[in-house]
């Protein structure tokens, strides 16, 4: 059994009716809209936030969910998805884990309709329920995605980027959406209580251990073998270069600044610089500050009994560590 149908095997029966419910909460009386939204629902990927959300939601309440944990899940599926559509217009990209995106099939114009309605259909649901708590844990996350790309982007032209800011910007860009599942997860069946902090910052955590590993990825794997220096090409600042650049001499710091900024299409000079982090022990660095969060995340579930919920998202966490791709 694949570790990831592992993880899924006690929200089984949850993530079967969420499916039917996530196609329903999307409908439309108007027939190009529901081609487009089962084109989405058909082509999705490992489901990750709706399994945080249902994980989180049985393993603090006796192994229940309820109505509000299935609004909950396809709320931030629908304002996610409608952040991924834009995201594909905004990056002209033409696929979307492995199918074509949105616009590359639909036109450009589409797409960002298509996102607009996916939003509206997101903040509608909440509305009608009156679910304002998890709407603004979505609507807090959503915010902090965006200013975590806009900064990104401002430090990219700089490239003066402390290990500090590199936190913060991973924070609000990737960790701010599982914390947002895991404290959706915990507010649907026990809203306002110190367990949805408490799931929120151990989504943080893993979300911070799930970037680094990401950034590893750009020096190479098993899986890929080959390092793919994509973030060098695209001037991103991630943990093993800032690591490098804060410890190497002034002259080797200008030549690594000065490579990322003037020659990153450069494939030789890509290489060097991959080989220069790494003989500077770049990855050691960011493997030790991965383990550290991902050792926080569990010590956080052990607070919690024991239950398969509780093992699934364990699992859950060394996954996102161990994964190879």
């Amino acid at each position: 059994m694949k570790i990831t149908e592992k993880i899924k095997q006690p929200i089984d029966y949850e993530m079967e009716l969420f499916e039917q419910k996530f196609l329903l909460s999307m409908s439309s009386k108007v027939a190009l809209l529901n081609r487009i939204t089962h084109y989405i629902v058909n082509r999705k990927g490992k489901q990750m936030r709706p399994m945080f959300v249902f994980l989180v939601a049985k393993m603090i309440h006796n192994g229940e969910v309820s109505e509000r944990t299935y609004r909950g899940a396809s709320v931030i599926e629908l304002i996610h998805t409608a952040t991924l559509v834009h995201d594909d217009v905004v990056d002209d990209s033409n696929r979307r884990r492995g199918f074509f995106s949105i616009n590359a099939l639909w036109k450009n114009k589409i797409a960002v309709l298509i996102g607009d309605y996916l939003l509206s259909k997101g903040l509608l649901l909440s509305i009608d329920n009156n679910d304002f708590d998890l709407l603004k844990i979505i609507s807090v996350a959503v915010r902090e995605m965006s200013e975590g790309e806009l900064l990104q982007i401002e430090k990219a032209r700089q490239l003066d980027i402390t290990e500090n800011i590199y936190y913060e910007i991973i924070r609000q860009k990737t960790a701010t959406l599982i914390a947002a599942c895991c404290s959706l997860g915990a507010a649907s069946v026990r809203p306002n209580t110190s367990d949805v902090e408490t799931m929120r910052q151990f989504g943080e955590l893993i979300g911070m251990a799930f970037q680094i590993k990401d950034d590893l990825f750009d020096y190479g794997n098993e899986a890929i073998g080959k390092p793919t220096g994509i973030d060098i090409k695209e001037q991103k600042m991630t943990l093993p270069l800032i690591y490098v650049l804060n410890k190497c001499s002034s002259k080797e710091k200008k030549w690594l600044i000065n490579s990322v900024k003037n020659h990153n299409k450069d494939k030789k000079r890509v290489k060097e610089v991959i080989t220069f982090v790494k003989s500077n022990g770049g990855l050691e660095y960011a493997v030790t500050k991965m383990k550290q969060f991902q050792t926080e995340a569990l010590q956080i579930l052990q607070n919690y009994p024991n239950s398969d919920y509780r093992d699934s998202l364990e699992l859950m966490v060394n996954y996102v560590i161990d994964r190879k791709k």
